[in-house]
């Protein structure tokens, strides 16, 4: 019987699957489509999510990330990395890389749709496999999540905080920065990131309706850098805000986005996930899924703190505009901040 059947081959599946394989156990991976897959992504890993590709032996060509600058069109804040760098890597890359990594362990990805799971007090069942346990990593709108009854429902505006989603697009120019760079502006976030010799990716994050090139416009000067190179479709996601009652149900336990998001504000989606994967194997390994709960809470508990104050303060009109030149005028504190998420 299978110890543990991962249903989702993105970053997070992958990287469930690599720790437990490293872990002794006999692992599955469901998912019926063919990696690398390609979706909205900022593509920067901070240092720790960095780290900890590494050491899952995961081997990505990318650019270094030296840290996070904030702008306004106005004011400018540099927040260093201390220590090793983070890593600016295309989706599709990272992808690949840890698919590598799962065949190289000899991990079983079968083409599989998971539309049902069923389980009793010793195994789950899922698209006529056997598990002892399963780790739902299918997305930030989880199908397994939704059927199990986990997700809490969110009324919007929620505390006056607007439905918010992603855009993403590339672009072939030269990156002018070893940081990513956070462009504010009145209602939304444009994140710069180099991936490679020759290009950057833009993620937009906003909670307003209009096409890539209509948020791009509220940041002019990004634009006029960018000019007409635009590289490769746009690509979006949302509502990014998804509220999860709890991460386990039974044997079932959900990790990556499929576990729950605040907000992509802080930059944290890859690095959250890898260590959500470590803490999933670590329970499942020891017999205690129940444990997960605890242990998710406690591997994402800064992030969601940080990102919930961040969130707030976006979203007062007496505050937003003072994000950027507070984060200029206190740079250590600014320092500080990233340094904590790093």
């Amino acid at each position: 019987m299978i110890d543990l059947l991962v249903v989702g081959g993105g970053p997070a599946g992958l990287a469930t699957a690599v720790h437990a394989a490293e872990a002794g156990l006999d692992v599955v991976v469901a998912e019926p489509r063919t990696a690398p897959i390609d979706k909205a992504c900022g593509e920067g890993l901070m240092p720790h999510g960095a780290r900890a590709l590494a050491e899952l032996g995961v081997r990505v060509a990318g650019r270094p990330l030296l840290g996070i600058r904030y702008l306004d069109g106005r004011h400018q804040a540099d927040a260093p990395f201390r220590g090793t760098p983070g890593l600016g890597v295309r989706r599709t890359e990272l992808h690949a890389a840890l698919a590598r990594r799962v065949a190289e362990l000899g991990v079983p990805v079968l083409s599989l749709r998971v539309d049902e799971v069923r389980q009793d007090g010793a195994r789950v069942y899922a698209a006529g496999l056997t598990a002892r346990h399963l780790a739902a990593a299918d997305g930030l709108h989880s199908p397994i999540r939704r059927r199990l009854g986990l997700l809490r429902a969110e009324p919007w505006p929620a505390r006056g905080w607007p439905a918010r989603h992603g855009l993403r697009r590339h672009f072939a120019v030269r990156p002018w920065s070893d940081r990513v760079e956070v462009h504010w502006a009145a209602r939304s976030e444009a994140y710069v990131t180099p991936v490679a010799p020759d290009l950057v990716g833009v993620a937009l994050l906003t909670g307003e309706r209009g096409s890539f090139d209509d948020q791009l416009a509220r940041f002019p000067a990004l634009r006029e850098r960018l000019d007409a190179s635009a590289a490769g479709p746009v690509r979006g996601a949302g509502p990014m805000r998804q509220r999860v009652r709890a991460r386990v149900a039974g044997r079932v336990l959900l990790v990556g986005d499929a576990a729950g998001y605040v907000d992509a504000l802080t930059g944290e989606g890859i690095s959250l996930a890898l260590a959500e994967a470590a803490a999933l194997v670590r329970c499942v390994r020891l017999g205690r899924p129940d444990a997960y709960e605890h242990a998710w809470r406690r591997a994402t508990r800064r992030h969601r703190l940080l990102t919930h104050a961040l969130l707030w303060a976006r979203h007062r009109a007496g505050l937003a505009p003072h994000i950027v030149p507070t984060a200029a005028r206190l740079p250590a504190l600014f320092a500080g901040v990233v340094d904590r998420l790093s």
